[in-house]
């Protein structure tokens, strides 16, 4: 493309890295495409796992594939407020689903931007949201069986938010859908966790939100002015539902169980949870437990309504990807697909997220630039929060002060670099985790008891045994690191 914004000279310019806002000032800007998936854990082909997703892997062949990418906090909306944010839990609220709508929803417009999106909008992008891109379904206010509001959670972030509720009617209705438009709430609770109907796509949400997404870009693409368009898928989230052609995908009797069923030795059971979110689907065939993991039959059955809906959510993300071909903007659009934490698919007996464990915390992240390097496999510790100013630079917008986060762009052409703190931190359940390339190291206060845990992890990352008693020196050279992550108090 004439005169645009020049991604390339970006990625190869020698250390130190000074961002874009250096460039050549006349260049077009970047488009920016961010994809948000819920649940979506380290759980792609690309990751040498078993699950089909050739639309993402073909992504990361194209950029960044990072193995270590890891969460803030294991749940949606706290962790999504971190990564728009760019900022470190600062307070217990900080930890809930409702942390946008606490820290930003109703406020004034302040000098400081509510999110990367709303410092995006303000330095000339369009930016459009459809779906799931903070806690909410839809973007709006209200709770899973209120009516549906026009109160947005992000008021400043977006020029357009859009979404497609179908024949559910609303956006947390869709969300927790099932294809004949009932939901969990409708019904109740009385009802599977898992469903496979065959069905199009379109009739469950994540289809609709595809086939918005393709229009939109089609729109943006005619426009002279750069774009950012987010799109939130919601599957792999419970409950379990896709279309049959994805379910036909696997053979379950070959799907194997977690490699790390039990609860690993010397763990301290307050550390995990009774999977209420999972047991809150009250029709399911076996109840989770951490006292009696479920049978290996179940395991197989739900582990391969989750793989099929990541092959499900896989072939959406393809068709607004297939679209961004089409339109003739690719060579000049960065790329973003992130899951928004992890989950234990009956790992250490868990059947959801909200610990504080690897699985839960260690999430997809896939980052294509044009003109940057192609098929990286990073395996560099990076957080969430580090997006923000990562995405600033690439467009060549500053950065607002006083971000926790820092830029991993001098990484998408060589993610060697010697001078990358490698560590990340993450904050849930009266406990702090800190992980660097070895060791997770966590602490808990139970009620003034105080709870440490040390796993060192092999390349397949199984959490075996808590290994702080035998290891002392090792925690004592950990712990001030730990601490200097510890931005409030319980």
């Amino acid at each position: 493309m004439k005169n645009s914004y020049s991604i390339i000279s970006a990625c190869l310019l020698a250390l130190p890295f000074q961002g874009f806002a250096q460039q050549k000032k006349d260049a077009v800007k970047p488009n920016v495409l961010f994809i948000c998936i819920d649940d979506l854990r380290r759980e792609l082909g690309a990751y040498g796992s078993l699950v089909k997703t050739p639309n993402i892997d073909r992504l990361a062949s194209e950029g960044s594939l990072f193995f270590q990418h890891y969460v803030q906090v294991p749940t949606s909306g706290a962790s999504r407020a971190s990564m728009l944010t760019g900022h470190l839990p600062k307070d217990k609220s900080d930890l809930s689903n409702e942390a946008c709508r606490t820290r930003l929803s109703g406020k004034a417009e302040g000098d400081i931007p509510e999110t990367m999106f709303h410092q995006l909008r303000r330095n000339g992008y369009y930016t459009v949201g459809i779906g799931k891109i903070s806690h909410y379904a839809d973007g709006c206010l209200y709770g899973y069986e209120d009516v549906k509001t026009d109160k947005l959670e992000l008021p400043y972030s977006w020029n357009e938010m859009l979404f497609d509720a179908g024949k559910w009617g609303n956006g947390w209705n869709a969300f927790f859908g099932y294809a004949d438009g009932s939901n969990r709430q409708s019904r109740h609770k009385q009802v599977k966790p898992y469903e496979c109907a065959d069905v199009p796509d379109e009739s469950y949400p994540d289809g609709l939100t595809a086939n918005l997404a393709v229009k939109k870009l089609k729109e943006l693409a005619g426009k002279n002015q750069p774009f950012c368009l987010a799109v939130g898928f919601f599957k792999p989230h419970l409950p379990f539902t896709s279309p049959k052609k994805y379910w036909d995908l696997y053979d379950e009797a070959s799907i194997p169980i977690s490699p790390m069923p039990d609860i690993p030795e010397n763990c301290n059971t307050f550390t995990l949870h009774e999977s209420a979110e999972f047991n809150g689907y009250e029709l399911g065939d076996e109840k989770a437990s951490l006292n009696k993991r479920v049978s290996d039959a179940y395991a197989r059955k739900l582990r391969h309504a989750y793989f099929a809906c990541v092959s499900y959510v896989d072939s959406q993300v393809g068709k607004v990807l297939d679209a961004l071909q089409e339109s003739g903007k690719a060579d000049n659009t960065i790329v973003i697909i992130w899951g928004d934490h992890g989950w234990h698919l009956g790992d250490l007996r868990v059947w959801g997220k909200h610990t504080l464990h690897e699985t839960s915390l260690s999430s997809t992240l896939v980052v294509k630039v044009p003109g940057c390097k192609k098929g990286v496999k990073n395996n560099r510790i990076v957080s969430s929060i580090d997006i923000y100013p990562t995405l600033m630079d690439l467009c060549g917008i500053s950065k607002p002060e006083g971000l926790d986060g820092h830029s991993f762009a001098r990484m998408l052409n060589n993610p060697n670099i010697k001078d990358w703190n490698d560590v990340a931190y993450s904050y849930f359940r009266n406990g702090y985790s800190l992980r660097v390339p070895d060791y997770r190291l966590s602490s808990y206060d139970k009620k003034g008891e105080k709870i440490v845990e040390l796993y060192q992890y092999g390349k397949d990352r199984v959490e075996k045994k808590n290994i702080s008693s035998e290891n002392p020196k090792v925690v004592q050279e950990l712990m001030p690191l730990l601490k200097k992550g510890i931005t409030f108090s319980y």
